[in-house]
């Protein structure tokens, strides 16, 4: 089928560029740009809304294996594209680890079954996520892994991930680290400081995050691995980011829409919906991400969509599960650094789109001839009021729920063919 988008405002982050035109679509690749309609072609009248490339979303954990009654992959699947994400980046903290050949086909299996949207799956960088013995990294990437990460276990034993870098290094992976340092952040509940304080809540210090930042800069300087800091939250470790990146290390950042958009604040009267690893920042944290993602020095917003279930929600601040689910309010809650003036739309698909996809090595991202045509059609300034029940997803612990929010998905294609149509059921 060949499709041609009219009348579209056309959010293109590689070129950087944000303006009314048209793009044709056949055999599930981008064929042209502001090109006349192919004769014969189904023509899809924009009406002046955002067509931008899919989300590619780096980091959601999805419950298969081991906890599908928090999420599955047809939920997850069903909940990115009513997102406008396109591609998921699978972690492997599911119940068991994705940590061998035979687990990993088996979910990636599972996913193409069940999913409208890509999934691709990231691997454990070591057995059981336990930071004692790397997994074999090798024939994981000959199965499809497309990163290794241990997520939020963050090894204490630096001569092993040492090893685990060096021969990562060796095979060209991608390492994924959780910068932290895992003894002063044991058992804290909030961002220490007056409002910790007052709300008697454990607190880990900003430097937790600096600390762990810096051995893993250590190993990466000494092994000359790829590294990805799959969330910077805290202005104390940019300048180590940035002094890294001076010195030649291959190594790039992410940072979650709730650490752009949220503050330890919010936490409110112990609401457990906004309790987060790493916990909300102080609004000078958060302001110091927008700026730092706005000059390119983070270089990915990420989802990282984190299901629980109202049990594990529903209980004191201190013993809640950590996370939110995000894959549906990605986009919308996106539009709050747009409609703030901090971002252009080109440089929200930069580190949406764009920069994930070319830190993973995929084609998506782009509004290019020959790219994959994974496109999300959506109304920037369309007004709702969030009910969380009404997200696909089967857990609903998300901390926008009841918020104001702007920015509504329209449709979303994946190779072409539509996925997600608004007001469909």
């Amino acid at each position: 089928m060949t499709l041609h988008f009219t009348h579209a405002r056309l959010i293109d982050p590689q070129t950087g560029t944000d303006a009314l035109g048209s793009l044709t679509v056949e055999g599930g690749l981008i064929l042209a740009i502001n090109a006349p309609a192919p004769a014969g072609a189904e023509v899809v009248d924009c009406g002046g809304k955002c067509l931008a490339p899919g989300i590619v979303d780096l980091g959601v954990k999805i419950g298969e294996p081991g906890e599908r009654h928090r999420e599955s992959f047809r939920s997850a699947g069903l909940a990115a594209a009513a997102g406008g994400v396109t591609t998921i980046i699978a972690r492997p903290d599911t119940h068991p680890a994705i940590d061998t050949p035979e687990t990993l086909e088996f979910v990636t299996r599972r996913a193409a079954e069940a999913s409208p949207v890509r999934i691709r799956h990231m691997a454990a960088l070591t057995k059981g996520r336990a930071g004692k013995e790397m997994t074999e990294i090798g024939f994981l990437l000959d199965a499809g892994a497309i990163a290794f990460t241990d997520a939020e276990a963050v090894s204490t034993d630096t001569k092993a991930l040492s090893r685990a870098f060096s021969y990562a290094r060796s095979l060209g992976a991608l390492i994924i680290g959780h910068p932290q340092e895992p003894g002063l952040s044991k058992g804290a509940a909030v961002t220490s400081g007056k409002f910790a304080s007052l709300r008697g809540l454990p607190g880990v210090h900003p430097m937790a995050e600096r600390m762990g930042f810096d051995r893993d800069m250590a190993l990466v300087e000494m092994t000359g691995v790829r590294y990805h800091a799959d969330q910077v939250t805290s202005a104390r470790t940019l300048p180590a980011l940035e002094r890294a990146r001076k010195n030649g290390l291959t190594v790039t950042a992410g940072v979650s829409i709730h650490h752009l958009t949220l503050n330890e604040i919010d936490v409110g009267d112990y609401r457990t919906f906004f309790k987060m690893t790493p916990p909300l920042r102080s609004e000078e944290d958060r302001l110091a991400m927008v700026e730092a993602v706005a000059n390119g020095l983070i270089d990915v917003i990420c989802s990282m969509h984190t299901p629980a279930d109202e049990e594990s929600k529903r209980l004191p601040y201190e013993e809640a599960a950590p996370g939110a689910v995000g894959l549906e309010t990605l986009l919308p809650a996106a539009m709050r650094l747009y409609h703030a003036g901090h971002l252009t739309l080109p440089e929200l698909w930069r580190a949406l789109s764009l920069n994930p996809a070319d830190l993973l090595g995929l084609p998506q991202g782009r509004l290019a001839p020959g790219a994959p045509a994974d496109l999300v059609l959506f109304d920037p300034d369309a007004p709702f009021v969030l009910d969380r029940f009404t997200l696909r997803s089967k857990s609903k612990n998300t901390p926008f729920d009841g918020s104001r929010m702007e920015g509504k998905v329209l449709a979303t294609y994946v190779g072409g063919a539509r996925v997600f149509t608004a007001g469909e059921s």
